[in-house]
């Protein structure tokens, strides 16, 4: 079996369970206002595809969001976040449709650690249960993991 960092393969879709405390409003916000599209769901939980990735909300009123953060380029970036990596083209347009939206930004888009080799665009805002959620692209996808 080939190792996370030695992997042939495409790109293996990941999993992600994460709480939320009211699964309508995560239906409304992961299914319209990011559009993912609904897989699988119960009264209990919904899967979402996310970009190609399997994400699942379990209702578990209480348990969602963070409050911890750490100091990243001068800001504070939710510690318990989740996210996707996406093309730059397609990142500037999620920007412009969570803006025209009105969605309440934790950390507003822009470039981080501009003119280093991880220079990339970021965004962080909260799902309705606080859950952290961040949006980045690389002008070049090799740096991904750039020193």
């Amino acid at each position: 079996m080939p190792s996370p960092t030695t992997n042939p393969y495409p790109l293996s879709p990941f999993h992600l369970a994460f709480p939320v405390d009211d699964l309508a409003a995560a239906r409304r916000f992961y299914g319209e206002t990011l559009g993912c599209s609904e897989g699988r769901s119960s009264d209990e939980w919904i899967d979402f595809n996310f970009y190609g990735h399997q994400i699942v909300a379990h209702l578990a009123p209480g348990e969602a969001g963070s409050a911890a953060r750490n100091a990243v380029d001068g800001h504070g970036v939710p510690v318990r976040h989740f996210g996707i990596v996406l093309p730059l083209a397609d990142w500037e347009a999620l920007a412009e449709r969570l803006r025209a939206q009105g969605t309440k930004f934790v950390i507003e888009p822009y470039i981080r650690f501009k003119g280093e080799p991880g220079e990339q665009a970021t965004m962080f805002f909260l799902d309705p249960s606080g859950n952290a959620i961040e949006v980045k692209a690389f002008a070049d996808i090799t740096k991904l993991f750039a020193k």
